[in-house]
This record gives structure tokens, sequence and C-alpha cells, in this order.
């Protein structure tokens, strides 16, 4: 019997997320999880009387647990299918695009390739950094799980499948630190991109340059700025 939610998000999100799903079926036992331990944690039991819902999250989960799962795993991925993969707004910035977008589709191991069951795109405006269009998918990407909140707390059946496939290269972090990763001779019009996007030190990752064996990283204005005014 499907009775059991797992929501594998973060815990500001797993409230909200919550509330909509109980709003649809207020007697749904919906479990937060936040890290690939917890989900390793949960017993075959309760996963055969479950659906998982993954929820901008860096955890991958283990086909030991798609498996067990009564009732699929869906996954809501804050970037377009023609953008699968980490961290896809930076690599979107990057390549100048200009329509970005959200997925939400079913989890299969490999990460974003399962069929997509919703999707919503949108215009990126000019001039957006980095922040503002994670801002924008998120907020479109809330919207998306809105949609399909009803299908998800009280339809046991698979979600209907959309005719839209994923495509386009698959972005990693090996692929994010390569583009940190400046030649010698790079153009001041590619450095400039690369600083753009690049330059905040997400996750530990700046532009770096390599001369004569010694490491230069670029640190941001503002991180400048705040060390100078540190005690």
């Amino acid at each position: 019997m499907f009775d059991i939610i797992i929501l594998l998000t973060g815990p500001v999100e797993e409230a909200a997320l919550a509330a909509v799903l109980r709003q649809h079926n207020p007697r749904l036992d919906i479990r937060g999880v936040n890290s690939g331990a917890e989900l390793e944690a949960l017993t075959p039991e309760l996963l055969a009387r479950a659906r998982l819902i993954g929820f901008i999250t860096p955890v991958i989960v283990p086909k030991r647990i798609l498996e067990n799962l009564g009732y699929g795993a869906y996954n809501f991925h804050p970037g377009p299918p023609h953008y699968p993969g980490w961290l896809p707004s930076h690599f979107a910035l990057y390549d100048g695009a200009t329509e970005f977008g959200v997925t939400a589709h079913v989890m299969h191991e490999r990460v974003d390739s399962g069929p997509i069951v919703g999707t919503e795109l949108f215009h990126v405006p000019p001039d957006t950094s980095v922040e503002g269009l994670e801002q924008l998918s998120l907020v479109t990407l809330a919207r998306l799980f809105w949609h399909l909140a009803k299908t998800l707390a009280i339809q046991a059946e698979p979600l209907a499948q959309l005719a839209v496939a994923w495509k386009g290269r698959r972005t990693t972090r090996r692929k994010y630190a390569a583009l940190c990763e400046i030649p010698a001779e790079i153009s001041k019009e590619e450095l400039e991109r690369r600083i753009g996007v690049f330059g905040a030190g997400h996750f530990g990752l700046s532009p770096t340059i390599t001369l004569h064996g010694r490491q230069f990283r670029y640190v941001a204005p503002e991180a400048q700025s705040a060390e100078a005014t540190s005690p």
C-alpha cells in the first residue's frame, strides 16, 4: 500500500514540500532524509510502501534503494532537459544560453537520464548572474513541484511520461574544475567570461593559473574586501 513519501532534500525545502503534499493527502507518512547514509538506513519493508522525491539534492540514490521502492522515485532537477548534470545554471551562463528551465523526471541509476514527467522553460534575462539564474530556477522548480504535487501525493501508479528527451552534454564537477584551469595564453574576453561564471569560488573551485610550477587562484573583489576588514 502506498502511504509513505521519502523527501530527499534540505531541511528548509523539506518543510515546505511536505506541507504541499499533505494538503493533497493528509494521511501520508512523510520521511525527510538529507544524506546517502540516511537513505541506506531505510528498511526494504519501508521502501516497498514508499515513493521517493528528490528536490535539488546532490545525493545520488543507490541502485538498491531504487530497486526496492514500491512506488518509484522522481527527481526535481534545477535545469532543463538540455542541461543534465551538475550545476547546470553555471554551464548555461558560460555557454551564453538565452533559454533555461527545470525538469522533473524518473530517477534511474545514471544521474539525469530517466523519463521526463514535467518541464518548464523560461527566457534568461540579459546580464543575469549565476545567483540570479539559480533563483529563477528555484522559483520555477517550486512551481513545477506544486503542479505535480497532487499526483505525487495520491496516485500510486507511475506519473505520465512526456515525449521529451534528455540531450546535450552531461555536466560534471570534473568539467567545472577543467574550466577553472586557466591557460597562460587565454584571451582577455575568455578570461572575463570564466571569471564572471566561475569566479565566486563555489564548492571551493575558483579560476586558477599555473606558472612555473606555482598556482595562482583568483579571489573575487568582495572576498578581498572581507579579508582586508577582518580583525
